[in-house]
């Protein structure tokens, strides 16, 4: 093996990425009341739940340090590639590049890239996926480099939450009009931007016309579908998920697709019933 694939806790690595041994996580963390809680392979998803829908504060997350990217960073290998969450959305990517810079004044001669995935969660995921696909078929250091950042620039995210308030308390919603009150059952259907910020691409009434809606957002931006992978993360809804796959694969042909549940941050901010897209 001549390369590693470092991957944030945000983005959900499937059972076979993790017993390649190319893949490594550098886990946030989140806090509860004051209960701190890694976003490693300790998280217990149920645990959290019941504590967040107890709790009358907001939960707060925290990024890997510079320090954990360099010990990351640090491994027998000709060449290291990192994917975090978008940097408009969290210090993991700013991190990361610390964590590289100093690695390197330390004298480390390994080749680093961090990428920016603009995205989260299965996001994430499938720039890392990508990143193995390209080591695989031989390319350089520079190819994988260019073709997984073109990669990125033609993904699409997409979500559909049963609310948006951890989101919004923790800033992550700055920029967007008001919302319509949940009172209403409107459930937002919402996605990233080029520049990895979130934006609100339409709205219904009810989980299951809004996931629908999403199914036609996906279909609509898809490009090269039938080259790329589907994926869905879900927090503590399977059917719903497999319902979502259906919805999208009715529209659109895809190379592959997979579902995995959230890890720690992903299911923070997804909530109890959450979805997430990324075609």
């Amino acid at each position: 093996m001549s390369y590693r694939v470092i991957v944030d806790s945000c983005g959900e690595l499937t059972p076979q990425m993790k017993e390649s041994g190319i893949f490594k996580t550098a886990s946030l963390s989140m806090e509860v009341d004051g209960f701190h809680i890694p976003d490693d392979e300790t998280f217990d998803q149920a645990d959290f739940l019941k504590r967040v829908a107890a709790s009358e504060e907001c939960p707060k997350s925290s990024c890997p340090s510079p320090e954990r990217y360099m010990e990351l960073y640090k491994c027998d290998v000709d060449r290291v590639y990192a994917v975090t969450l978008s940097g408009e959305l969290s210090g993991s990517y700013n991190s990361a590049l610390l964590g590289e810079k100093l690695y390197k004044e330390e004298g480390g001669e390994e080749k680093i890239h961090v990428f920016n995935s603009r995205s989260a969660s299965v996001g994430e995921t499938l720039i890392g996926r990508k990143i193995q696909e390209c080591e695989e078929a031989g390319m350089d250091f520079e190819q994988v480099v260019e073709t997984v950042e073109a990669y990125i620039e033609e993904q699409h995210t997409y979500f559909v939450l049963e609310n948006l308030d951890t989101l919004r308390k923790n800033g992550r919603l700055t920029g967007l009009k008001s919302l319509v009150g949940s009172a209403l059952n409107i459930k937002p259907v919402m996605g990233s931007t080029p520049e990895g910020t979130i934006c609100q691409l339409d709205k219904s009434r009810g989980m299951k016309k809004a996931l629908a809606k999403m199914a036609e957002h996906v279909a609509k931006d898809a490009v090269k579908p039938e080259e790329k992978i589907l994926a869905i993360a879900h927090c503590n809804c399977p059917e719903r998920a497999e319902a979502v796959r259906k919805l999208i694969l009715e529209k659109v042909k895809v190379k592959d697709s997979f579902i995995v549940d959230t890890a720690g941050i992903s299911s923070m901010y997804a909530n109890d019933g959450g979805i997430i897209v990324v075609l």
